[in-house]
């Protein structure tokens, strides 16, 4: 599923850009494109701050009034969303400000089919070669996270921590039996004993005490976890995992 949200405060701009849009998700009719549209960037971004909903893509106009469109991408950063943002304007003057918040493209209106076809074409490629996810609820936000960016899953009492690729890490208020249900889908998680939830590929060699992980943390095995994370490790890269 793929989520597209459209914000223009102008119904006729609003109406032309979905219209638009709807032309060019008919040329996809092999994925399931989802397309929602907002007149009030405040609307959306309340609707995301609740978590439950999330968009791939946005088309996110810059002059509107109460809130601009590069002050509600400046929330959604915040907010941990990095859903692609299009922006779409009458003027040039903001340029600098999209890259500012990792805008994919900016485009000045009027946005002709050709223009935003094209736009729409080359991010759905590059989606091609997408990264897996997985999504989190932490501290009443939803968190995105890249399979590849999780290293281990840690018990930390009622909270456990999630520790990323780039040492930093997440608190979940959540079971470790809820987390590793998320995770046990993708064959490089692995549980180990009931404080942990490994990502193999992170591992770097392994011993009777710990598994060295490829960011330099160590984690010690419980009594008895050795042995069977050896064999799941040798299986998992023998088999072609990694």
């Amino acid at each position: 599923m793929y989520r597209i949200a459209i914000c223009d405060d102008e119904k006729k701009e609003l109406d032309k850009t979905e219209s638009l849009v709807l032309s060019w998700r008919r040329r996809h009719e092999d994925e399931d494109i989802f397309v929602d549209r907002f007149e009030d960037p405040e609307k959306m971004l309340t609707r995301i701050k609740e978590g439950e909903y999330i968009p791939d893509l946005i088309l996110l106009d810059i002059y509107m009034p109460g809130k601009s469109g590069i002050k509600a991408a400046r929330e959604l950063r915040q907010m941990g969303n990095r859903g692609k943002i299009v922006f779409l304007t009458t003027s040039k003057e903001h340029a600098l400000d999209a890259y500012g918040v990792d805008a994919a493209q900016y485009l000045v209106k009027p946005v002709g089919e050709k223009k935003l076809f094209s736009v729409l074409d080359k991010i759905m490629k590059n989606r091609e070669n997408r990264i897996a996810h997985v999504i989190f609820r932490s501290d009443g936000r939803s968190c995105k996270v890249a399979l590849k960016d999780i290293v281990y899953c840690e018990a930390q009492g009622k909270s456990q921590r999630l520790h990323l690729a780039d040492g930093s890490f997440i608190r979940l208020r959540m079971t470790m039996a809820e987390i590793y249900e998320m995770l046990s889908e993708w064959q490089e998680f692995k549980k180990v004993g009931a404080s942990y939830v490994v990502n193999l590929e992170h591992i770097d060699s392994l011993s009777g005490q710990e598994a060295c992980m490829d960011t330099g943390k160590n984690i010690y095995l419980p009594r008895g976890a050795y042995q069977p994370l050896r064999e799941q490790y040798f299986s998992y890269f023998c088999a072609g995992g990694g």
